[in-house]
């Protein structure tokens, strides 16, 4: 049996570096120095600003007022809404997220455990579309306006309906839709600007994350200590002062 590599080994291996040139995979060793510079970025294709992507203007108004309640503003953040986790949403919706790129799905399917993850061929897409229109529908029956249109409270009851499972969505649980909406929010809040949400970090400053600092050497020695770095998203990392 051969000896395993020891730390010196698998540093030295993972300089190689691959070139693809005019379609051919040329290796290419690296010596002296990492392959990229400190503070040098290759950020992921971004959410760009306009118009829905997914939503309809209906379906943006319902989830904004959604995303508004379950996160509403305070004296420590702007809401879901102004926050932008409904656009969040949509732009995960019109890609990969929302249609299950790169998911196998030729089934069979059947409804399984929590544990076993995902098991159905309706995406989130469809889901939402489902979900939305099924809640418009209940609340014109209801209360003859939409849930945009509600006040606060009865805002706040439709959705602990649907938490509890109290409300169906046709025939589907109001309390997926509940799971899966407050999630995404979550995301959509938390997660960094590029994708969306978060507007200008807010959440980020209110929670005194750093965000995408190329690294955090000088701190390593500073136990204890509150991270004083003003924060940075992925796209403007590069420009950031460290």
């Amino acid at each position: 049996m051969a000896p395993p590599l020891n730390r010196r080994e698998v540093i030295a291996a993972s300089a190689t570096a691959l070139v693809l040139e005019s379609g051919v995979a040329q290796a290419a060793l690296i010596k002296g120095a990492l392959p990229f510079r400190p503070g040098g970025t290759n950020p992921p294709d971004g959410a760009t600003p306009g118009p829905w992507q997914f939503f309809t203007p209906e379906e943006a108004t319902t989830v904004e007022a959604i995303v508004d309640r379950l996160i509403p503003a305070d004296a420590l953040s702007p809401g879901g809404k102004d926050v932008g986790c409904a656009v969040y949403i949509d732009r995960q919706l019109a890609g990969p997220y929302g249609h299950f790129g790169g998911w196998y799905m030729k089934g069979p399917f059947q409804r399984g455990t929590p544990q076993q993850g995902e098991q159905s061929d309706v995406t989130f897409a469809e889901r939402y579309r489902k979900w939305l229109a099924a809640l418009e529908d209940h609340c014109r029956q209801a209360f003859g306006m939409r849930f945009a249109d509600l006040s606060n409270e009865r805002k706040d009851q439709v959705i602990k309906d649907l938490e509890d499972d109290k409300l169906k969505l046709g025939e589907a649980s109001g309390k997926d839709f509940f799971k899966q909406i407050l999630t995404d929010t979550q995301q959509g809040f938390f997660a960094d600007p590029i994708y969306g949400g978060n507007k200008d970090m807010a959440s980020w400053k209110m929670i005194g994350f750093p965000g995408t600092h190329y690294d955090y050497r000088e701190w390593v020695e500073r136990p204890n200590q509150t991270v004083t770095l003003p924060p940075v998203s992925i796209k403007d990392q590069s420009s950031s002062s460290r």
